[in-house]
């Protein structure tokens, strides 16, 4: 919710620093409000928004759009097609706002920049659905790659326990 901490300030940035020099995996998880989101013109800015902080911050970034669960019916399949979006069809939403010539040229090429790189998706997160949550969880851990310096541990022979368990077992009983 402050953007100033990585658009005006170097804050975030030193700070993203000193944890990587300290060897810790980051990612950015930029949140966007989906009741924000609802229109074109907004979902484009809310693009930008999170461009500014991946460019800003230089680390991989997950950005999730927050509170899918507050949504009507009608506002979640309206948002579906900003999921996975289509920016030349959302300038077409966008012109019927738009009436100055320069702002749709500008609102263009925006959207084609966007479309060509392909760099901004959001995720759908849903606080009441676990499933939701699993999603965003693996997606983070993905991007931080997390566990992969685990090591790996080999699995017990179960056979060979099984078998002297066993013997043991004779044994103590032969005895008696």
């Amino acid at each position: 919710g402050q953007i100033e901490l990585y658009t005006h300030l170097p804050v975030m940035k030193q700070l993203v620093e000193q944890l990587q020099q300290w060897e810790f995996r980051v990612c950015g998880v930029f949140l966007v409000d989906s009741q924000f989101m609802v229109e074109s013109f907004k979902f484009i800015s809310g693009i930008l928004a999170a461009l500014s902080a991946m460019i800003s911050l230089e680390i991989p970034q997950i950005n999730i759009m927050t509170k899918m669960d507050l949504l009507s019916k009608k506002a979640k399949k309206e948002i579906e097609k900003f999921l996975d979006p289509d920016m030349y069809s959302m300038i077409e939403d966008s012109t019927n706002i738009l009436k100055s010539k320069m702002f749709k040229k500008l609102t263009k090429s925006i959207c084609g920049l966007i479309d060509d790189y392909g760099m901004v998706r959001f995720l759908p997160f849903d606080r009441s659905d676990e499933e939701s949550i699993n999603i965003v969880l693996q997606h983070i851990d993905f991007t931080i790659q997390y566990g992969e310096d685990l090591e790996f541990k080999e699995p017990k022979e179960y056979e060979e326990d099984k078998s002297a368990l066993v013997d043991e077992y004779f044994q103590d009983h032969v005895d008696e």
